[in-house]
């Protein structure tokens, strides 16, 4: 009998080494060390493939196209668009890196998209809730609550994320800007402050002294402040103030990029600010704050106050 020509993907299946998921992890893991991934990343990695294990109940190097979908249909019952797409690149990374280093000869998300989800509202504070928070914060006059005010003034003023606000040190402070160091992509960068957060934050440094860390913002105790405290801390004085929405870091971080839009900050300008990889997410801030704009050409238009 003839012999048959080029096995067929079951046929090198048979003959191909197996390899686990832990030989994988292991090198995919070590990618990303030498990427110099941030360890939250690595983590999310973790927790995103062993979540996905759980689920499909099979080694994550055997599974196919039809795996995924199964997984994504799963999922759907139980889980919101935003945590199912979260998993997908995750689990679209790992697939990637194992394509590309050969470790399988198919690509099992090559064709798996991400859910299509509804643009949600991003909600920011108006100035009569600003000024309420601070009216709330200032009724007790103690070291925890100036420090929480200084807080809120420089998320306010520059918009940074909650794990860059406790990243920085006090050497980083200088003057009327901040050196932030702890960022989500890896390139610092500098934000700048106004002249009242720069002289509260002044007296802020003054009143917390010498203590055993650098970290400029500290507990009560004088030890590296927790995000989670700073989160609860801004929840219970948005409640305190009778504020109808979420008042969080990342609620200041969109206040501050709706009004630098507002009175008139390009998108490019405001994307370095932020610290964005990608100016897309900027983009969307200046579509969703467009009738603002509009209101704002009317005013102050290259036009007005021209005689033609």
């Amino acid at each position: 009998m003839k012999r048959r020509g080029e096995l067929t993907d079951d046929e090198l299946r048979i003959i191909k080494k197996k390899i686990s998921d832990d030989e994988v992890f292991e090198k995919f893991y070590k990618d990303c060390y030498l990427r110099n991934l941030r360890p939250a990343t690595i983590n999310y990695y973790k927790n995103e493939f062993h979540a996905a294990k759980l689920k499909l109940n099979k080694q994550l190097v055997e599974c196919e196209q039809k795996d995924i979908e199964d997984l994504i249909l799963q999922s759907k019952e139980l889980m919101k668009v935003t945590t199912i797409n979260t998993r997908l690149r995750a689990l679209r990374a790992f697939y990637n890196f194992l394509y590309k280093n050969k470790i399988i000869n198919k690509n099992p998300m090559k064709n798996i998209k991400l859910l299509r989800d509804r643009q949600k509202t991003i909600e920011t504070l108006e100035n009569q809730e600003i000024e309420k928070l601070f009216k709330t914060i200032r009724k007790q006059k103690t070291f925890v609550t100036f420090r929480d005010e200084v807080i809120v003034l420089v998320l306010l003023d520059t918009g940074v994320r909650l794990s860059e606000l406790v990243g920085i040190n006090v050497e980083d402070v200088r003057g009327n800007t901040i050196i932030i160091r702890r960022t989500k992509n890896l390139f610092e960068r500098t934000v700048y402050l106004s002249e009242i957060t720069e002289e509260q934050l002044k007296r802020y440094i003054k009143i917390r002294g010498q203590v055993d860390t650098n970290k400029l913002f500290i507990s009560q105790d004088n030890k590296e402040l927790n995000p989670h405290s700073v989160q609860t801390r801004l929840t219970k004085y948005g409640k305190e103030a009778n504020i109808n929405k979420r008042v969080s870091p990342h609620t200041f971080r969109h206040t501050m990029a709706k009004r630098m839009i507002v009175l008139g900050v390009d998108a490019f300008s405001l994307m370095h600010l932020l610290g964005h990889t990608d100016i897309t997410i900027t983009k969307r801030y200046v579509n969703l704050w467009g009738q603002d704009l509009e209101q704002k050409h009317k005013l102050h238009g290259a036009l007005i106050g021209l005689k033609i």
